[in-house]
């Protein structure tokens, strides 16, 4: 049977006000290939499959000059906030960037996405028909995907709060 998600608000309070929600995801491979988008809100911006493909590239290549200006060891663009967005990117150690969008001021945006990789972990890594560098069609994962933001979008956060929305419960 498939594991059942509940929502958890822990070591945090909750607001009582719902402060920004998430608009897009994107996943991006190493290479820079966007594997992975999914509007997550109403709001967000309509796009066509090719503009998908020209901003996850654009964003990775971005990313890897940001990460090669500074001297030393750069993490590349990890955060980006505009007068009407905000951005989160979270870069895996095998190089899988999770880009998120957001609308300005929304918080908590990277335990967000760490559990978006966690998602991913478990069901796409571990799915033994899908190839790393091939686009992302996994009904389970685009399902608890839709599931976290359902609840981001639903509870809101304290931006001081610790969060951990979802267990998973059997």
């Amino acid at each position: 049977t498939r594991p059942r998600l509940a929502r958890l608000a822990v070591h945090g309070l909750l607001s009582p006000r719902r402060q920004g929600g998430a608009q897009q995801l994107m996943i991006i491979n190493k290479s820079g290939g966007l594997v992975y988008n999914q509007d997550l809100s109403p709001q967000a911006a309509q796009l066509d499959s090719n503009d998908w493909l020209r901003i996850g590239s654009t964003f990775h290549s971005l990313h890897e000059i940001a990460r090669s200006i500074p001297p030393g060891r750069s993490s590349g663009i990890v955060a980006l906030e505009t007068s009407s967005f905000a951005l989160r990117c979270l870069e895996t150690i095998t190089g899988i960037k999770f880009v998120l969008t957001a609308e300005r001021g929304t918080q908590v945006l990277e335990p967000v996405l760490r559990m978006v990789y966690e998602l991913y972990s478990d069901y796409v890594l571990k799915n033994p028909f899908h190839d790393l560098e091939m686009p992302i069609r996994c009904r389970l994962f685009t399902e608890h995907v839709t599931e976290l933001f359902e609840s981001f979008h639903t509870t809101g956060t304290n931006a001081n709060a610790r969060h951990q929305f979802f267990t998973r419960l059997r």
